[in-house]
C-alpha cells in the first residue's frame, strides 16, 4: 500500500515517534513532507516521551496526533498509555503505528521474537483496538477500519494500525549523511586495539554486528541485541562488580533514548568505566533519520552528570590518544567519537544466540574475577 494514501486516510497533521526499519517507508515520507518542522514531525527520544509529546499537542489543539514506533518501544508507553491517555485518567485519543517485529512464522532477529509474540495481546491488555495491515490489505478495508477507529477516538480512547512487513511502500527514499570522515566500524576497530582482556558492552543494532564481525574471540564482549538505551546500565552494573577496566560502545540514539542513565552513572563515578558514545547523529540502524545529538552537546551533559574525563574526537588520531587516555586513566571517562553514516553492505549479524553470548560473557568475567 502506497504510504501517501495510508498518511491520508488516518487524516493526522502531527506525527512524534522513534524511526523504525518496518516502517522505513513512513519515515522517508515524513521527513520528505514535514522534515523535522516540530508543528508536524517530532523524532522522540523514546516513545513514552513521543506519547506525552502527542497527548500536549492534543490538549492544545483538540486534534488527534500519531504515534509511530517498532513493537519493542511498547514497553516505553506503557505507563503514559495507561496513567495519561487512558479513558479513566485523561481520555486522550491517540493513534499509534506499529512496526510488527518477530511476528510469528516470520523470520527475524531473537531480541524480536517474544515480543512479536505478544503485540498484539499486550495492545488488547493496554485496551487499544488495533488493525493489521499487510501487503493484501485493500485500500477500503484501510478506510473501513478508519471509520471504526473514528468513532474509538471521538470517545477518547487509542487505537492502532499494527504494520506487518512490506505493508507500506513509498517511490522516494531518503539518504540520509553528515559531514563525519570516521566511520564506526573503524571507530570500533580502534577502540578494542586498547581494550585488552577488559570486557566490553556494546550497544544494539550495527555497533553489537560490527564488533562481532571484528573480533575473533567473542567471550569478552556482551552484545545488547535488544533494549535499545540500557548498554550503559548494563555496563554500570558490570565495572561495579568487577576490578578491572569495562569499557561500553553506545550510540547516540540509544544514549539520549534513556539518558538517565547518564545522570546515574555520573553521580556513582566507576572508576573503571569508559562510556564511548558513537555518535552520527542519526538512527542507522532503522533507517537513518536524524537524532538531536547533532543539535547538543553530549559531552556537556556528561560533564554536568559528574563524568571525570570527558573528550570529543573526530579524527583517528584524537580517537588514539583519548582511547589511550582511558586506558590508563583511575576515573570515570566519557568519549565521543563523531562518524559518518554508513555501514558495509555485507555486514553480518551474530551467530551465536543471545544465551550463549550470556554464558560465555559471564563464564568469562568469572575466570577474569578469580584469577584477579
Amino acid at each position: 500500500m502506497d504510504v501517501k494514501f495510508f498518511a491520508d486516510t488516518i487524516g493526522c497533521s502531527f506525527f512524534a515517534g522513534v524511526p523504525d526499519s518496518q516502517l522505513r517507508a513512513l519515515c522517508d515520507y515524513l521527513m520528505n513532507t514535514y522534515g523535522t518542522d516540530p508543528a508536524h514531525h517530532i523524532i522522540a527520544a523514546n516513545e513514552g516521551n513521543a506519547l506525552a509529546t502527542a497527548a500536549g499537542y492534543h490538549l492544545a489543539t483538540g486534534k488527534i496526533p500519531a504515534v509511530y514506533m517498532q513493537n519493542s518501544g511498547l514497553g516505553n508507553i506503557v505507563n503514559p498509555s495507561t496513567s495519561l491517555t487512558n479513558p479513566k485518567v485523561y481520555n486522550i485519543p491517540v493513534i499509534f503505528v506499529v512496526g510488527w517485529r518477530g511476528e510469528p512464522g516470520v523470520h527475524d532477529e531473537p531480541q524480536h521474537i517474544y515480543q512479536g509474540a505478544v503485540t498484539c495481546e499486550l495492545l488488547e491488555l493496554l485496551g487499544i483496538k488495533y488493525f493489521v495491515v499487510s501487503k493484501e490489505t485493500s485500500q477500503q478495508e484501510l478506510q473501513d477500519a478508519m471509520s471504526e477507529f473514528r468513532e474509538i477516538l471521538r470517545e477518547g480512547r487509542n487505537a492502532a494500525f499494527v504494520i506487518r512487513k512490506g505493508a507500506l511502500s513509498y517511490g522516494e527514499k531518503v539518504k540520509y549523511q553528515n559531514d563525519y570522515s570516521m566511520a564506526r566500524e573503524e571507530i570500533i576497530r580502534h577502540i578494542i586495539t586498547f581494550t585488552g582482556d577488559s570486557p566490553i558492552v556494546s550497544t544494539t543494532g550495527k555497533t553489537s554486528r560490527e564488533l562481532f564481525e571484528l573480533r575473533e574471540s567473542h567471550e569478552r564482549d556482551f552484545l545488547t541485541v535488544g533494549s535499545m538505551g540500557h548498554a550503559s546500565s548494563i555496563a554500570l552494573g558490570v565495572a561495579l562488580s568487577v576490578p578491572g577496566k569495562v569499557w561500553c560502545i553506545d550510540g547516540d540514539g540509544a544514549a539520549l533514548m534513556h539518558m538517565g542513565a547518564m545522570a546515574v552513572i555520573g553521580s556513582i563515578k566507576p572508576k573503571n568505566l569508559v562510556h564511548i558514545v558513537i555518535n552520527n547523529s542519526a538512527h542507522e540502524s532503522v533507517g537513518g533519520l536524524p537524532t538531536v545529538a547533532g543539535k547538543i552537546s553530549l559531552p556537556d551533559i556528561a560533564k554536568s552528570c559528574g563524568y571525570v574525563h570527558v573528550s570529543s574526537v573526530d579524527s583517528y588520531a584524537e580517537l588514539d590518544e583519548a582511547l589511550s587516555n582511558a586506558k590508563y586513566s583511575e576515573a570515570l571517562t566519557f568519549i565521543e567519537a563523531k562518524s559518518r553514516i554508513g555501514a558495509r553492505d555485507d555486514l553480518g549479524r551474530p551467530t551465536t544466540s543471545a544465551i550463549d553470548n550470556k554464558k560465555a560473557f559471564m563464564g568469562y568475567i568469572y575466570r577474569r574475577n578469580t584469577c584477579e
